[in-house]
């Protein structure tokens, strides 16, 4: 049972610990060393970081700093942030009803000094939990001095009698109300000049000033901040004073390989639904469209390819899987090819494109990088050349139109007639005992593998075919055939002239 006066907590086991003259910052750090020393993962649902990122965060708390993350859209620095709250106590003693957290033994405010000098030992205490410790707060440019720190209330001061000088007439800020915990600000750029100046007392000095009133307040507080590079560097917006007093900056990233990004879609991504499964290929797929947006001239590299596009994207794609089994009846859905189109709305609305990418359409480019990416993953699982037969099926005047609501088994029968193509699907896990939805998902991405290496093509109107440059030659070699057969004689002749 938790103490509820001072009296109690001294003689508790509790007591030693809220008696200890040890910063925030020194908790951080004797925690995150006992959690090094343990073997602990340090940042749960974080992948890809470990080697890169984790270090220099490490570091930073081990040295004591303030900190701030640095990097695009997407890269898990909310996450990063609020998880720095798990190298805290599980709870601390407070002073029960202070606004800032007032340690029993040590309050700084005036109305707990007050307390503490009336009532000595019987003075009420309660308990904060690490997660109730941790403040964030997004920067907007609309963020006041008063919400960050905090103002005098004339209010107050009238209904208590006391003087607007007083420090019982404060109205404390998101800052103050974060004391002896960790203060996080997310896109500081955002915040506005002037704001981000009432900040420089608190990383400084470790005390902020009330307005102009002779008030400050001695913090303990961690300030942890995140911002995008561009913000950052080009456009200037975190004052130079402000930039000079955060103690370490950590640069995060997007996932370095398709392995880490797939992993990171596969855990965030909701496709755990009843009757959907969602083949690996399609996985690897979805996840190489960010990659491949990442390394495009049409898209603005300032703005980033955020890790939310093939999460959203994946999601879509299930979806339309999922509604593909309701409307056919069908007990199973293999997400396919066919869903990745479905799902341009998850990718064109997180592409910021540059002149030439608007010039020819967020839907164009988006398409695009599908494609793009059915070729990487294509040329993954097949080696050139293997595909000759299915080609030549195809530059024969072989055509098929697959439909997205047309029966698994219809469709099944349509692939198993094109000589060659089945075999293809093997590299895909597909076997005898594979389901006709699987077959037919990996049939199809093998058709459509082969259209984005120009094998094959493929049109709205006619579905897979040959290519353009085949079909030429195919009608061509039958005209010559016609004309012979029509006139040998004149046709010899010409030939020979």
């Amino acid at each position: 049972m938790h103490p509820r006066t001072l009296g109690e907590l001294r003689s508790s086991r509790f007591g030693e610990q809220a008696g200890r003259d040890r910063t925030v910052k020194d908790e951080m750090r004797e925690n995150l060393l006992a959690r090094l020393q343990a073997g602990d993962r340090l940042f749960s649902g974080v992948l890809g970081f470990d080697d890169t990122v984790v270090p220099h965060i490490v570091n930073a708390v081990l040295s004591r700093h303030n900190l701030i993350l640095l990097g695009l859209r997407g890269q898990a620095k909310s996450r990063i942030l609020r998880q720095l709250a798990d190298f805290l106590d599980d709870e601390i003693a407070v002073v029960e009803g202070c606004e800032i957290n007032d340690n029993p033994f040590a309050p700084i405010c005036r109305r707990c000094r007050d307390l503490l000098a009336e009532h000595g030992d019987d003075i009420p205490v309660t308990f904060r939990s690490r997660d109730e410790r941790y403040v964030e707060k997004l920067a907007t440019p609309d963020v006041t001095i008063a919400d960050m720190i905090g103002d005098i209330d004339p209010i107050k001061a009238a209904k208590s009698g006391h003087s607007l000088g007083s420090e019982l007439t404060v109205h404390y800020g998101l800052l103050p109300r974060a004391n002896r915990g960790i203060f996080a600000i997310n896109e500081l750029p955002d915040l506005a000049g002037k704001i981000q100046v009432g900040l420089f007392n608190i990383l400084q000095e470790g005390d902020v000033q009330i307005k102009g009133y002779p008030l400050r307040l001695p913090l303990d507080v961690v300030l942890a901040f995140s911002a995008n590079p561009e913000d950052y560097t080009a456009r200037g917006k975190i004052v130079t004073p402000l930039k000079d007093r955060i103690g370490s900056e950590i640069q995060t990233h997007y996932p370095s390989d398709l392995d880490h990004g797939v992993e990171i879609t596969r855990q965030e991504a909701w496709t755990d639904r009843e009757g959907l499964q969602v083949p690996e290929y399609i996985r690897e797929v979805v996840e190489g469209i960010a990659f491949k947006a990442r390394e495009d001239q049409r898209v603005d590299k300032r703005s980033g390819v955020s890790q939310r596009l093939p999460i959203s994207c994946l999601e879509n794609v299930a979806s339309n899987a999922e509604r593909r089994r309701v409307m056919l009846g069908e007990t199973e859905a293999v997400a396919r090819v066919v869903d990745l189109y479905e799902a341009l709305p998850a990718i064109t609305g997180k592409l910021e494109l540059e002149y030439e990418g608007e010039l020819k359409g967020s839907n164009s480019v988006a398409r695009d990088l599908i494609r793009q990416s059915v070729q990487m993953v294509f040329r993954k699982y097949i080696p050139q050349g293997e595909f000759k037969k299915v080609a030549e099926w195809f530059d024969a005047g072989g055509t098929l139109k697959l439909s997205d609501l047309e029966p698994v088994d219809t469709m099944l029968t349509y692939l198993e007639g094109i000589q060659g193509l089945m075999d293809l699907t093997v590299p895909f896990g597909i076997g005898k005992k594979s389901s006709p939805a699987e077959k037919v998902a990996a049939a199809e991405f093998v058709l459509e593998g082969l259209c984005a290496l120009d094998k094959i093509s493929r049109s709205e109107e006619r579905g897979y075919g040959a290519t353009e440059r085949r079909a030429n030659e195919r009608e061509s070699m039958e005209d010559l055939y016609r004309d012979y057969a029509m006139d040998p004689k004149r046709h010899r002749k010409k030939n020979l002239n």
